[in-house]
């Protein structure tokens, strides 16, 4: 199996701001990713999720990482169910929903949606043709439950994306609230050869979810880490995610995680493990210190 680990996203505020990732003259975008991409052999693009890339974006950052760099892409909000301002999408687009408008994705004209989705496999166009394009990772709302109609809009956005391989996070644990309901879950992932997405997060709470060790997909593992911090998970008036996912894991928790990973290393020929614990520099830290631990298992 080969291990990519990194990040979510290489430039949230908090971590440039804490000055203890980026070297002193890592000052402008390209330098950030080219030093990122020095450290680590895969990100995730969170920045997708907020608003559709122009593909001469994606291009750049397929120039300033190495050949075999990864990059795996979080889908668009609105594809995913989650509530959208007009203001995010592309200026010829916003007149047609309203300006100053919020909406989800069943309120959006049909053409306007499918023009969105054709935007999107644009932008993820330039990735996949330099061979560094990863999984393209649907984050559904907590809101999304366990129900024929949630898989049928999953499967409506395989449809849109047919030359890609689409990783998927629940975060409503209805998804794995029984013996039976795990095991229809994974029979749906795997039947449509989706990867499903081990999570490590906070628990208790109804967009909590178990991490449920099992691979979907005979190429793709992926584990993605939100940290543990239960008292900040859910915080009312989050300024940013950094303050909701403010963890750093102790190394005795990175070590149970690296054994539970390495043992499922013959499900699947690649693990994607992102750390998305993004207060200041402690998914870095972690990152390497996770790539570490591998290493020493050989």
């Amino acid at each position: 199996m080969r291990y990519l680990v990194g990040t979510a996203s290489w430039t949230d505020k908090t971590l440039i701001d804490c000055g203890r990732f980026y070297p002193p003259d890592c000052k402008t975008p390209e330098a950030r990713l080219r030093y990122y991409a020095s450290q680590f052999p895969l990100v995730e693009v969170d920045s997708s999720y907020y608003a559709v890339p122009a593909p001469a974006t994606a291009q750049l950052w397929v120039e300033r990482t190495p050949p075999d760099f990864v990059f795996n892409v979080k889908a668009f909000r609105l594809f995913t169910g989650h509530l959208t301002e007009t203001k995010v999408l592309h200026k010829d687009l916003q007149p047609a929903m309203g300006l100053g408008r919020k909406f989800v994705y069943k309120e959006v004209p049909e053409e306007i949606r499918a023009e969105l989705w054709k935007r999107f496999a644009e932008a993820l166009e330039p990735l996949r043709l330099a061979g560094k394009l990863g999984l393209v990772h649907f984050q559904f709302p907590p809101r999304l439950k366990y129900s024929p109609e949630a898989m049928a809009h999953i499967e409506r956005c395989m449809a849109w994306l047919p030359q890609h391989t689409l990783s998927i996070e629940f975060r409503h644990k209805s998804w794995w609230e029984s013996p039976e309901r795990v095991a229809s879950t994974l029979a749906f992932l795997r039947e449509h050869r989706l990867v499903h997405t081990i999570v490590d997060g906070p628990q208790g709470a109804d967009n909590s979810v178990p991490a449920v060790w099992e691979g979907t997909h005979p190429d793709y593992l992926l584990l993605r880490l939100h940290g543990r911090n239960t008292d900040t998970y859910n915080i009312k008036g989050a300024a940013s995610a950094a303050e909701r996912f403010d963890y750093d894991y102790p190394d005795q928790e990175l070590k149970e995680l690296v054994y539970e990973l390495v043992r499922l290393a013959y499900k699947a020929r690649h693990a994607h493990i992102v750390f998305n614990n993004c207060d200041e520099d402690k998914g870095q830290r972690n990152g390497i210190s996770f790539l570490k631990m591998l290493l020493a298992y050989g």
